[in-house]
């Protein structure tokens, strides 16, 4: 029988992680993480550690991006290791307006459970979209 950290398993995994971001449901994607989650959002400037604060820090992406959506460009899988291309679309609510770009997650596995998220994204484009820089 193939363990919580085998690509089988982790094929499930990451489509109720992607589920639960797109639904912004943050109890349920903090349920994915273990306690000593570290998310870095390495363009972006961001680190976290930890289940609570990487769970408040999202449940604040998602109130300055109401209702981002991320639809996957391509997933690689492989033991205690989830790799996926994606692309976001969302409102910016700050400023009202909405924009689009390319990312991509890093997501080792401990347990069944992800144990890290670095984080990988466009962000001249978003501030190119948003009016930040020319």
């Amino acid at each position: 029988m193939a363990g919580p950290d085998s690509p089988e398993h982790l094929q499930e995994l990451i489509d109720r992680y992607n589920d639960a971001w797109n639904r912004q449901d943050v109890a349920a994607i903090g349920a994915m993480h273990t306690d000593d989650i570290v998310f870095h959002n390495h363009t972006a400037g961001e680190r976290v550690e930890g289940r609570d604060a990487v769970s408040a820090h999202i449940a604040g992406i998602f109130g300055n991006w109401p209702g981002m959506r991320f639809s996957g460009r391509s997933l690689y899988l492989r033991d205690a290791l989830v790799v996926q291309e994606w692309t976001a679309t969302g409102t910016h609510a700050p400023s009202g307006k909405s924009a689009t770009w390319d990312g991509m997650d890093i997501l080792p596995t401990r347990d069944g459970r992800f144990a890290r998220k670095d984080v990988y994204s466009d962000s001249v484009s978003v501030m190119r979209q948003l009016g930040l820089i020319g």
